[in-house]
């Protein structure tokens, strides 16, 4: 996902893509200690999304204050 797509979603719109990339996160790396993870750049990916949502997440609550 580019950050320009993630900055034209609204504060809750972002929260809720936040928890959903926390949740997906959590899940690949229960595979990974597994050994069922099929696809190791996902984890790398999902990680890399969250971040991008927190960061703008952070900037628009920053703007808002």
């Amino acid at each position: 996902m580019k950050a320009a797509d993630i900055r034209e979603l609204g504060v809750d719109e972002l929260r809720t893509r936040e928890k959903d990339l926390d949740d997906q996160l959590f899940r690949l790396r229960i595979q990974k200690s597994m050994g069922q993870l099929e696809a190791p750049a996902k984890l790398r990916d999902i990680r890399r999304d969250l971040a991008r949502v927190k960061t703008i997440l952070r900037e628009k609550e920053q703007a808002q204050a």
